[in-house]
């Protein structure tokens, strides 16, 4: 096993190509399209400000070293056409791209750099999905793109098993159908994850689910009724209730 984050998740050969794939869906839109509802009261417009706003507090935080908070960016954006959101959106992107090819994402922190941009990535696919879904585009769910995702929302459990004593070497089986497998592991100081099937023949939990039932899991939009369908888990019960709570990691 690695460290407790696990193994390096390489996502910026797809940076581009999935912000790409988001500009395309959006260039297409018709005006009375940036309205449709997405979640709760927001809009298409309102969301896709909400990833103009992360990018930019990225951007300012990492690139710039500015770090105030403010809590009206999606409303104050209202105030803006779909075409400068738009402009504004393929701008920061270029930036951001300009600024991650520069950096070590191994550099130590308190998380390596990698996970940082891969948390994004999670994240900005989510969004990208529920506005395919509010606009009826068809999903970007190819495996390149969907797997990293998968793999960032699973680096949450070892941190969320904290709470849970295990013998070292006990493990915990995680199989993502269209995904892949990863195996979470009890250490004398924690837990760690890792790829591959678990080798333990009697793991302390196990769960089996599907790529789209995971990421809906992970961003709270699974209803309750689908999870008991869809995520089969067996074991400890502690450690069953904890991965139906996995959620996309906090970005930092």
């Amino acid at each position: 096993m690695t460290a407790p984050w696990g193994p390096p998740i390489d996502v910026l050969p797809l940076l581009v190509r999935e912000e790409q794939a988001l500009i395309g869906v959006l260039s297409d839109l018709r005006t009375p399209e940036w309205t449709s509802p997405v979640l709760g009261d927001w809009t298409v417009h309102d969301l896709t400000a909400h990833i103009l706003g992360l990018k930019l507090r990225r951007l300012s935080r990492d690139r710039d070293g500015h770090f105030e908070e403010g809590t009206s960016w999606v409303s104050a954006c209202r105030q803006l056409s779909p075409e400068v959101l738009f402009a504004m959106l393929v701008d920061s992107t270029t930036q951001l791209t300009e600024l991650w090819k520069h950096r070590d994402l191994d550099e130590a922190a308190a998380v390596p750099l990698w996970l940082t941009v891969a948390r994004d990535y999670a994240e900005q696919w989510v969004l990208q999905q529920q506005i395919r879904e509010a606009v009826k585009a068809p999903l970007l769910d190819e495996p390149e793109f969907r797997t990293p995702v998968v793999d960032t929302f699973l680096r949450s459990a070892p941190q969320l098993l904290g709470e849970v004593t295990a013998r070292p070497g006990r493990q915990v089986a995680c199989s993502v159908e269209g995904a892949g497998r990863w195996t979470l592991q009890a250490t004398a100081v924690g837990w760690t994850i890792d790829r591959g099937a678990a080798t333990s023949r009697s793991p302390l939990a196990a769960m089996t689910t599907d790529a789209d039932a995971f990421w809906r899991l992970c961003s709270g939009t699974l209803p309750a009724a689908e999870a008991d369908a869809r995520v089969r888990l067996s074991g400890d019960p502690a450690v069953c209730e904890i991965l139906l709570s996995l959620r996309a990691p906090d970005r930092g």
